[in-house]
């Protein structure tokens, strides 16, 4: 590459690089500056950081929030993860004709929208009196089609001379998944669970639709409640924005290696 080519690349990427994160930085402003300085557009830190928390903590239980939203996000991620990478491994290890057909089906729920399901599981979940509980919360996303289907494709690089030789060992089906499988795809169970928390941290639609107690409340619910009402307090909401931020940055940079490596497929 000519040093002019290398100039141009360069350039790009900074540009690039400079967008992506230029919201992040804006949000980490907006949170150590008042309202009035936020809606100025202003780009340097404030000094009502203090202020802002001492506010934001008065006005919002940002503690059952938070509590909340770990409690959802890790069951709902460890049963996830439990759920589909058995259903993946099974669809792989196992496979036929008629299993096919039923993981066609299953990669055809990817396109029926949240939104079309909601009522009719609203419903159910009424009748079942899971209204205000974690079953509730967890219950319609605990398996989805994308995870099951990068598991199963997880699966396909999985040795099968291996367990062929696990078997005549003497092994059984789930002594094969959980010592040897499992061991074998953590980068794909590291990339699930990324999403999975994130998804879960992130979700606002179906928390606000089922729970209707303010004890249940999520910290993306807290969020949404800064902004009803006649004036929003743009610090505080910037505030509680970062707040809710934080956990899935740590995760993803925490896991951003096996990330990257469980969504190609890479297999160790």
């Amino acid at each position: 590459m000519t040093k002019g080519k290398k100039f141009f690349a360069y350039t790009f990427l900074i540009v690039v690089s400079f967008i992506s994160v230029f919201p992040l930085y804006w949000m980490m402003v907006a949170a150590t500056n008042r309202s009035v300085d936020v809606t100025r557009g202003t780009l340097m830190f404030g000094t009502a950081l203090f202020d802002n928390a001492n506010k934001l903590l008065g006005s919002q239980n940002v503690s059952t929030a938070l509590i909340n939203s770990f409690k959802y996000s890790t069951i709902m991620t460890l049963i996830s993860l439990l759920i589909c990478s058995i259903a993946g491994y099974g669809f792989e290890v196992f496979h036929d004709k008629a299993k096919d057909r039923v993981m066609s089906v299953i990669l055809l729920a990817m396109m029926v929208p949240f939104a079309a399901t909601m009522i009719p599981l609203y419903q159910m979940f009424s009748k079942a009196r899971l209204l205000n509980s974690t079953l509730g919360f967890i219950l319609p996303t605990i398996s989805t089609p994308f995870l099951i289907m990068m598991f199963r494709q997880s699966a396909r690089s999985f040795p099968s001379d291996i367990m062929e030789a696990a078997r005549l060992d003497g092994l059984t089906e789930f002594q094969i998944f959980y010592r040897m499988f499992l061991p074998t795809m953590r980068s794909t169970y590291a990339a699930a669970l990324t999403i999975t928390f994130m998804n879960a941290w992130n979700s606002y639609l179906w928390p606000k639709v089922i729970m209707s107690d303010a004890k249940s409340i999520t910290m993306p619910m807290l969020v949404a409640n800064l902004t009803q009402g006649y004036v929003t307090d743009y610090g505080i909401l910037m505030l509680a924005v970062l707040i809710c931020t934080i956990p899935t940055v740590v995760i993803f940079f925490l896991l951003q290696k096996s990330f990257a490596e469980g969504i190609t497929g890479a297999v160790k």
